[in-house]
């Protein structure tokens, strides 16, 4: 079996507040193979997006390792980093705050050709910059137009193109949707698709991660996920996906009780308040990731 692309083994982030440390994101474990697309999902403020930064090393892991084609991310140093960077890209949420509004379309794709030298000349930067705006479905007389000028969509597809302009083997999306099934079927990138809809990540993912309060409590491939989902969390977040039929409706599961608060954490299930199956053993005990069938796992003590 290939070595995977990323392997991110026992990360975790913490941040220091006056009453003591927010666990963002909570002993993470997991690996994406070349060419696949990680879908990350889970309610705001469970650590998606705290987990593709500290990937990506734009905040500092606390702890953990991240192995990108088998080198240690965390270890290297901050030139080193800059380097890698042109492998690892990352796509943000809010795409008018990352993009700068006084430079045109066409200024904000070239930038990283030239900030990285990979192509100097201005008439080959802007056929590059043409070539990626094709890529992502910008139309050619947008090019000299501002991020104001243009609606939601179209900024996001500048933040894609901008992202696929140093070819990288890695992307980390954090809820962008627009565009992103053409640069993944043209260019065979592998991703880390972070966003709060189930509904659409099955379209994008290979494998779907559930993240909880900082920990990874459900991993399998897409389709055994929603054929099977284990976890209560997760059998709570599907039951929420709107079924287009009469026929076929889904109970919705209700989750009642107060959240757990992520501030120096019991050792316990972060979800044993809201859970309608927690025991005591939930409550004093915490369950660890383990593989209940081929690639599908699951933390909970139900599965026991």
């Amino acid at each position: 079996m290939s070595q995977p692309l990323l392997e991110v083994k026992n990360l975790r982030k913490y941040f220091k507040t006056p009453k003591g440390m927010l666990h963002a994101v909570d002993d993470v474990t997991f690996t994406i193979e070349k060419g696949k697309t990680l879908g990350v999902v889970g309610e705001s403020g469970c650590g998606k997006s705290t987990t593709g930064r500290a990937i990506l090393r734009l905040i500092e892991p606390t702890a953990g390792e991240v192995l990108f084609e088998g080198q240690d991310v965390v270890k290297l140093s901050a030139e080193e980093m800059r380097k890698k960077r042109t492998d690892m890209q990352i796509i943000f949420q809010d795409p008018f705050s990352s993009l700068n509004p006084r430079k045109t379309i066409s200024q904000i794709i070239a930038d990283p050709l030239k900030i990285n030298k990979i192509i100097t000349d201005k008439n080959e930067q802007m056929d590059r910059v043409r070539e990626l705006m094709e890529t992502v479905g910008l139309a050619d007389r947008l090019i000299n137009t501002y991020p104001h000028e243009l609606d939601g969509g179209r900024r996001q597809r500048i933040g894609i193109a901008r992202a696929l302009a140093l070819n990288p083997k890695f992307i980390v999306c954090d809820e962008p949707v627009s565009a992103l099934d053409v640069s993944q079927n043209k260019m065979g990138l592998t991703y880390m698709f972070i966003t709060h809809d189930l509904s659409v990540v099955n379209h994008f993912s290979d494998d779907i991660a559930v993240m909880y309060l900082g920990k990874l409590i459900e991993k399998a491939p897409s389709e055994e996920l929603f054929a099977h989902p284990t976890h209560p969390y997760t059998q709570a977040l599907l039951s929420a996906i709107p079924i287009p039929s009469l026929d076929n409706r889904r109970e919705r599961i209700l989750l009642k009780g107060e959240i757990t608060s992520p501030i120096e954490p019991p050792k316990a299930c972060r979800f044993a308040n809201r859970c309608p199956y927690a025991t005591d053993r939930c409550r004093s005990e915490e369950p660890q990731l383990k593989e209940i069938s081929p690639g599908h796992f699951v933390s909970c003590f139900l599965t026991d």
